[in-house]
C-alpha cells in the first residue's frame, strides 16, 4: 500500500514539475516578444537575466548547463 502512495505523489510531482517548466518558457518567450515592460512576464524575464548573469559573463556557460540539465531530466 505504502509503495502505491509513493507512485501517486511520483506521478503528481512530474506532473507539476513539467506544467511550471512550460509555464516558464511560455513566460520567458512573452517577455522576449513584448519586452521587460510586461506587467507580470516582464519580471520573470529580468530575473531569468540576472539569475544568468550570476552565473557566467554572458550567462552562456549558464545556458548550455541548463540546457544539458534538462536534457538529463527528459530522459
Amino acid at each position: 500500500m505504502e509503495i502505491f502512495k509513493f507512485k501517486k505523489i511520483r506521478k503528481f510531482l512530474y506532473k507539476s514539475t513539467e506544467v511550471l517548466g512550460l509555464f516558464i518558457a511560455i513566460s520567458l518567450l512573452i517577455g522576449l516578444i513584448f519586452g521587460p515592460e510586461t506587467p507580470v512576464f516582464g519580471n520573470v524575464l529580468s530575473n531569468f537575466s540576472e539569475v544568468m548573469n550570476l552565473f557566467g559573463e554572458n550567462g552562456l556557460l549558464a545556458l548550455v548547463s541548463l540546457i544539458i540539465i534538462f536534457a538529463i531530466l527528459k530522459k
